[in-house]
């Protein structure tokens, strides 16, 4: 019988051992999924930096470019004044001033002018469009409420970047050098239907106001006279000198 007792002591020696390495090996699971949460917790950290990251930079894009647009937009807007002499307005040498806001716009290849009401003479305030791509120029006469159109007159206006040129060598709020002024006459043909043919700068000027055709008088006539025809004037400049334009109507 002991022999019989010392053969079984082993095998239950082994079982015994054989259940320890089975109870050591049940905590591995446990370990991966810690690993596997330290993964999550990575990862969801980088996607967060990440996240920022390309939230700043659309921030500073942002930024940059509205501050590059803006900056860009005040380059191209004067206010500036210009001195001359009228010796059909007085026989004096008496200096006279005008003063323009105007807007100009590069890339589209247009101006804008706004002509304020004078303190002397009869000249209406306006708002004044030269557009280069459809060779057109537009008056809205600010008293009268009316659209002019004309073919735009290149000898007088200046391009766009010739006229931006002129206007920012000069200081802000300065005057351009002395000079003289020249008198141009206009009459008015035909009512304008299609508005659209204009095309969207003057369309968003004259749009809702009567806008009619202009025609240039080659013949200079006494336009001051006002027996047969109605004259208004505006006096501007998109050059170096001033610009008297007499737009008349036929009573």
């Amino acid at each position: 019988m002991p022999k019989q007792r010392r053969e079984e002591n082993p095998l239950r020696n082994n079982t015994f051992i054989a259940g320890d390495e089975d109870w050591e090996e049940q905590p591995l699971p446990v370990q991966n999924r810690r690993s596997l949460s330290r993964i999550c917790y990575l990862t969801m950290i980088l996607m967060l930096l990440l996240l920022g990251l390309i939230l700043t930079s659309m921030y500073v894009y942002r930024y940059f470019s509205v501050t590059g647009s803006s900056q860009a937009y005040l380059e191209n807007v004067f206010h500036c004044g210009i001195i001359y002499q009228d010796h059909s307005y007085s026989q004096l040498r008496e200096q006279l001033e005008l003063h323009e806001d105007v807007r100009i716009y590069l890339e589209q290849d247009y101006e804008q002018i706004n002509v304020p009401m004078l303190h002397f003479g009869e000249s209406d305030p306006a708002d004044i469009i030269h557009d280069f791509q459809r060779g057109l120029t537009a008056y809205h006469d600010i008293a009268l409420d009316k659209c002019y159109v004309i073919e735009l007159n290149s000898s007088i206006v200046l391009p766009p970047q010739r006229f931006w040129e002129l206007l920012f060598n000069v200081k802000e709020g300065a005057f351009l050098p002395q000079t003289y002024i020249i008198q141009e006459e206009m009459i008015v043909t035909e009512h304008v239907t299609d508005m659209e043919q204009l095309g969207s700068f003057i369309f968003h000027l004259c749009h809702g106001k009567e806008t009619y055709r202009l025609k240039r008088r080659t013949a200079r006539r006494h336009i001051h006279r006002r027996g047969a025809e109605n004259c208004h004037h505006i006096r501007h400049f998109e050059n170096t000198f001033v610009v008297d334009t007499a737009i008349c109507q036929k009573l």
